[in-house]
């Protein structure tokens, strides 16, 4: 495969010097060794999906890469990344991680919030995937600083949509042996009301709130047109006076 090069690396980035490399693009190249990549000491972000990447060596000095994309590559050890202190974005999807042991040198990783195995859109998966069903949850427990598994959120915002579609999901799969099935009654996923627009409550604070916020409304317009005037009074008074220099009016 292809090894890459500061000539390779200068002429894709347009960088005279490798440590000025912020963000790099190297999909689909036909890279096969990283080479000098290692002295992009300052890489942020990298992509190198795509390639014939076996080893990362390389990849263990770059303390300030923070998004990492090896999909589509034959990579099957990723201890070298367990130097990447920074590293909070990961995608190995289609390579050969055979193992949850060989994914516990990420453990170490405080930032790492995604880690993509699998990208069903893209077709690519991991040896893990297909032999370890279950692969998410030990993930979630062995990495419990994850928040998002092969694009899944599994905490904080939108979490709790990705569960409802897991449900239904499951609810959808069951029942399908063979012989006539009864369609499923269709369940409210709220309670009845949900919905329905509750009435407004005004309490006595809240008109308190309303009453003081219309007073000091009514001293602003007053400043306002008091400082309007002034203005005025002061334009008048400059435009009249005998000596262009002078400021005393």
């Amino acid at each position: 495969g292809v090894h890459i090069t500061p000539q390779l690396l200068k002429a894709t980035t347009g960088e005279f010097a490798l440590e000025s490399i912020l963000l790099l693009r190297l999909p689909g190249r036909g890279i096969g060794h990283l080479g000098c990549l290692g002295d992009c000491a300052n890489l942020e972000w990298l992509d190198l999906s795509g390639n014939s990447i076996t080893q990362l060596g390389p990849l263990a000095s770059l303390k300030s890469l923070a998004v990492l994309n090896l999909a589509g590559n034959r990579v099957a050890s990723l201890e070298p990344l367990s130097s990447c202190q920074n590293l909070q974005s990961l995608n190995v999807a289609g390579n050969r991680v055979s193992s949850l042991h060989q994914l516990r040198c990420l453990s170490g990783l405080r930032r790492l919030e995604s880690l993509r195995l699998r990208d069903p859109l893209a077709r690519l998966a991991n040896p893990l995937c297909l032999t370890s069903p279950a692969y998410r949850a030990a993930l979630a427990n062995m990495l419990p600083g994850l928040k998002a598994i092969d694009g899944q959120r599994l905490s904080g915002r939108g979490s709790e949509f990705y569960q409802l579609c897991r449900d239904l999901d499951n609810s959808l799969g069951r029942g399908s042996g063979p012989g006539p099935q009864q369609p499923p009654v269709a369940q409210p996923w709220v309670t009845a009301g949900f919905w329905d627009p509750r009435p407004s409550r005004r309490s006595s604070i809240v008109e308190e709130a309303y009453k003081q916020f219309g007073e000091v409304l009514r001293e602003c317009r007053e400043l306002s047109r008091r400082a309007d005037d002034t203005i005025a009074q002061a334009e008048r008074a400059l435009s009249t006076r005998p000596d262009p220099n002078s400021f005393v009016f």
